[in-house]
């Protein structure tokens, strides 16, 4: 990951003052466009530009509305390829979500998820080799989002608080949709039978998901009984990491509801 010091962000600060648009400071200094977009705002606000600007509100501090199904599917994105970061020289952590670039349909979902929830606030997409990382900044990430923590997820406990679970009980298709677009795939095997004496070559659509952490591979079968998806788990070695979806019915009920990666 890339870090940009004091010296970086002071020349982009002193040309933006001058009237420079982010995204020739971009180039100029081969920084990230939200990036120098963050910086801009924080300036601003500190010199008290932006007088009509309040710290948004909360759902869960302030009662403020919570759009659940984009939260729901932001919460399955964030427990499969997400997590939370509190950077030095930025005042607000952010949740960051990275996307491989092969899938911009995902990215847009992400991004529209992550503006759905957090309606007050910057979502931006910061450009890595390979990939995306949609961010957003938030006060109060760590409220709606409290299975952050130390550490890595697989070896940390990781629950549903009970406001949480009653939205993914609610909106179940949106939270298996994104643990499958974060640590899942829709795949295509194949086999062979003999049919008529003759040996035939047979392909089937099959999805799996692959999570290391026993907690987060229990919230995804947990939603897939719920909406009545059959599953087997498959271990490699003696690792049980991947669970499989293969049964015709439970396939078809899959691509109604999640279909592949686009």
């Amino acid at each position: 990951m890339n870090f940009h010091g004091t010296e970086v962000r002071q020349k982009a600060l002193t040309l933006l003052r001058n009237g420079v648009k982010n995204a020739d400071v971009a180039r100029k200094l081969n920084v990230p466009l939200g990036t120098v977009g963050y910086w801009r705002h924080l300036d601003r606000a500190k010199r008290g530009e932006c007088p009509g600007k309040h710290d948004p509100k909360c759902p869960r501090c302030d009662g403020r509305h919570l759009d659940e199904p984009a939260y729901s599917y932001l919460l399955g994105l964030y427990l499969g390829d997400g997590h939370i970061s509190h950077y030095s020289g930025h005042r607000v952590p952010n949740l960051m979500i990275t996307c491989d670039e092969s899938w911009p349909g995902l990215m847009d979902n992400c991004e529209q998820a992550m503006r759905a929830v957090f309606p007050d606030n910057s979502v931006c997409r910061v450009r890595k080799t390979g990939c995306r990382n949609v961010k957003v900044y938030s006060k109060h990430l760590h409220c709606l989002f409290p299975q952050h923590g130390p550490g890595k997820k697989h070896e940390r406990a990781i629950t549903l608080e009970p406001w949480q679970q009653a939205i993914v009980d609610a909106h179940p298709w949106e939270f298996i949709r994104g643990l499958i677009h974060s640590d899942g795939c829709r795949i295509t095997n194949w086999t062979t039978r003999l049919v008529a004496g003759e040996r035939k070559r047979y392909e089937y659509p099959r999805y799996f998901f692959s999570n290391k952490s026993d907690d987060i591979r229990k919230l995804f079968t947990n939603a897939l009984g719920r909406v009545g998806v059959e599953w087997t788990t498959l271990a490699r070695g003696s690792d049980p990491f991947n669970i499989s979806i293969a049964r015709k019915a439970s396939v078809a009920l899959m691509d109604t509801h999640v279909g592949p990666k686009h």
